[in-house]
């Protein structure tokens, strides 16, 4: 898919830049200029190609939809079951994701527009943005992936700390025109273990917050209109 992504020239680097000193975490409202974020969107929602992704302890499952179509209800069931019983005291996650390389030579040569978003994000006006905002020049790329949280998908606490991966920050870029609070899906910042700061799911928005502070997403309940879609990933040093 053919897209070309703008940034939003009324964007203040300086005072999100602040922002983010301050509190360690930032939304950056009307991300993209044009309809950039809508193209998105649009594109997530009538993709086929989804991976439903968890956790099982350390070892990752991903599922596709003809693999899961065959599963029985009971299986299905099953499944659940081990899911939320993995959310009681560990970590835990369970969405559906579209990953994109980070190779260089990858990206350019796909015409996803996710990849096209990620590239994006790697170079030019918005990579500058973005180590303005966070305040490392040592930012050379952003890695992506697409997700959508359905009904009963959700993301558990952690601190995106890995070894070896040169990540800076986090961000998540929101895609969904209508949500609601109730609905759940929102991206939490734990201050401990009793008091927490939080953000719904926006259209356009674009959430940066620092490698090492504990986050998660809550559950999207059963109130939902449509899935929680947006583009996540982190930015990272080579």
């Amino acid at each position: 898919m053919s897209v070309t992504f703008t940034l939003n020239p009324a964007i203040d680097a300086t005072a999100l830049a602040r922002t983010y000193r301050e509190q360690g975490r930032v939304r950056i409202g009307n991300f993209l200029a044009g309809d950039g974020a809508q193209q998105l969107r649009d594109a997530l929602a009538a993709r086929q190609d989804w991976k439903q992704v968890m956790n099982s302890g350390e070892r990752v499952v991903e599922l596709d939809r003809p693999t899961r179509a065959q599963l029985t209800p009971e299986q299905l069931s099953q499944l659940d079951d081990a899911v939320h019983a993995g959310a009681r005291s560990g970590f835990q996650y369970r969405y559906e994701a579209v990953r994109v390389p980070d190779d260089d030579a990858q990206r350019a040569a796909s015409g996803d527009i996710v990849a096209a978003f990620a590239r994006f994000l790697s170079a030019g006006p918005a990579r500058e943005l973005l180590r303005s905002i966070v305040g490392e020049e040592a930012i050379a790329f952003a890695d992506a992936q697409a997700t959508a949280y359905a009904p009963g998908d959700f993301l558990t606490g952690h601190d995106d700390k890995v070894a070896g991966k040169k990540r800076f920050a986090a961000y998540v870029l929101g895609l969904n025109p209508v949500w609601r609070i109730e609905w759940g899906g929102l991206l939490l910042m734990h201050k401990n273990d009793h008091d927490v700061a939080g953000v719904s799911p926006g259209f356009n928005t674009l959430d940066l917050f620092g490698i090492g502070q504990m986050h998660s997403v809550s559950q999207v309940t059963r109130a939902a209109a449509w899935r929680r879609y947006a583009i996540t990933g982190w930015l990272r040093a080579r």
